[in-house]
């Protein structure tokens, strides 16, 4: 080895081979099995061995082989997060507690957006089963009763959860929030602070929107109010069809004096179109949201929303996939439904 000192510990910087966990092994003097459990946090060992074991493999630059470890496992230690899009903080919010939850088990999350095309999450869903992942996180667009997706996605046996939009007839794992609930608050929030003619920016095709939709007739026919199809106007997902949604609910007359949006971004579309025609919010329309995504607070005028616990959604979804990878036999799908919270802010704050 030239010049190289040699002592107990071999030298690796001179070595032509990658370093591997029966090198740090007998290095430290342990068993190839306890190095593989520091590195994956996992199993019984001192936390004075993990840390050795750890700052060993950093010294010598320590690589995963990652090809080996799935030809033995069978595994690729990867799951694929499918989302609509990435510019909604509702879905960051997902992706990020889903990773975090993950990562500590050793798998990498490999991330697609199909911007609410159902077309698109049919071809990234084939790209991520041809990268072999080991597990599907997905909030789909598929249009109800589109089941050609999950049969694709059952034929290679990949387990996964759905998160936030349950697609109707199809058994699988869910996790997200009563869309049902989230209508009903939303609109008895306005009744509560005085509105009789209360509109709503419904969302896309898609289930949730259909949910939310329900609660909100619920909600007027409770109170005894009347449900006025023209109040119901379709505005998207997004703050500029919300800003359309918004400016054709003020060509009626008399215009609502609340509007329950689909989401924060529709939202937020909905308020710059009142401001815009010289109304006040919430004196002349107060409006209410849905995500509570992580800037309503600090908007010109901060939002009302549904708080849907994103955080905990991503979490637990991630949970139920690591219950499910490597399992052998079918597994009864799980759905969690988490109960949405109403957050007040200044947008419903009416003065007497």
């Amino acid at each position: 080895m030239g010049n190289c000192r040699i002592s107990r510990v071999r030298c690796y910087a001179c070595a032509a081979m990658a370093v591997t966990m029966m090198d740090i092994a007998r290095d430290l003097e342990v068993s190839v099995v306890t190095v593989s459990k520091a590195l994956r946090n996992q199993g019984k060992i001192s936390a004075e061995t993990r840390q050795r074991v750890l700052q060993r493999a950093k010294q010598l630059n320590y690589q995963m082989n990652w090809v080996a470890r799935s030809l033995v496992t069978r595994r690729t230690y990867t799951i694929g997060l499918l989302l609509p899009e990435f510019t909604h903080s509702f879905f960051a919010e997902v992706a990020r507690a889903a990773a975090q939850t993950l990562r500590p088990h050793g798998y990498h999350v490999i991330t697609s957006y199909f911007d609410e095309d159902p077309e698109v999450e049919l071809s990234e869903a084939d790209s991520l089963l041809a990268r072999q992942v080991d597990g599907l996180i997905i909030a789909s667009a598929q249009p109800i009763r589109g089941h050609d997706l999950f049969r694709r996605i059952q034929e290679r046996n990949v387990p996964y959860v759905l998160v936030d939009r349950p697609i109707r007839g199809l058994n699988a794992s869910f996790v997200g929030t009563d869309n049902l609930a989230i209508g009903r608050l939303a609109t008895e929030h306005l009744i509560d602070r005085g509105c009789s003619r209360i509109g709503h920016l419904r969302g896309p095709a898609i289930g949730i929107a259909a949910e939310r939709l329900e609660g909100y007739r619920r909600s007027l026919a409770k109170h005894g109010l009347p449900l006025k199809s023209r109040y119901v106007v379709t505005a998207g997902h997004g703050d500029e069809s919300g800003y359309e949604g918004m400016r054709r609910l003020l060509q009626l007359r008399p215009i609502p004096d609340g509007v329950f949006c689909f989401n924060d971004p529709v939202a937020i579309g909905a308020i710059k179109a009142i401001r815009e025609a010289g109304l006040r919010v919430p004196d002349d329309i107060a409006v209410v949201g849905a995500g509570n995504v992580h800037y309503s607070d600090l908007l010109a005028v901060p939002l009302t929303t549904i708080d849907q616990d994103t955080l905990q959604i991503g979490a637990r979804a991630a949970e139920i996939l690591l219950e499910r990878v490597g399992q052998r036999r079918s597994v009864r799908p799980r759905k969690v439904l988490i109960p949405p919270k109403l957050v007040e802010r200044e947008s419903t704050r009416r003065i007497g």
